[in-house]
């Protein structure tokens, strides 16, 4: 094992990745510019003066679209990865796969079904015979004192 090139050349690489890490670390240490504001040292801030809370209401639609962007990312390359492989996987790899697939495709049954793709904004819910005057309801004859759709039928 000693003597092994394979490892010594792994040994070299890791070397000198870390030698010019460190050298580009120190460079730009002497050659940075250096603050000394009262707000340079304050988190997220980056020497500007803060303005607001840090704790503004945030829409979590839009954590919900980068998981799901990151869940089906992974999913494409998954499979470029099985599509440079195809033809030495044969059958069993198509089947496995075609298996993956189809947890995925159910898996974004499901949130649609959940309503995790609507970014609209969220229907009111009306308390039972209550008459709206909305458009909808126009539509459906609601406003000349009839039940809505579904509204107290068995």
């Amino acid at each position: 094992m000693a003597d092994d090139p394979t490892l010594f050349r792994a040994l070299v690489y890791i070397g000198s990745v870390l030698g010019v890490a460190g050298v580009l670390v120190f460079v730009s240490w002497i050659l940075g510019q250096k603050h000394s504001e009262k707000v340079t040292g304050e988190p997220y801030e980056s020497g500007i003066a803060p303005t607001g809370s840090p704790r503004v209401p945030f829409n979590i639609d839009f954590y919900l679209v980068g998981l799901l962007f990151v869940i089906f990312d992974l999913e494409a390359a998954f499979l470029f990865a099985w599509a440079v492989s195809a033809r030495k996987l044969g059958w069993q790899g198509y089947g496995a796969v075609l298996v993956f697939v189809v947890i995925l495709v159910v898996g974004l049954i499901y949130e649609w079904r959940q309503g995790a793709l609507d970014f609209g904004p969220k229907p009111r819910l009306r308390a039972p015979g209550v008459v709206s005057t909305t458009p909808s309801a126009r539509v459906f004859g609601a406003e000349d004192g009839a039940a809505s759709p579904g509204v107290g039928r068995a």
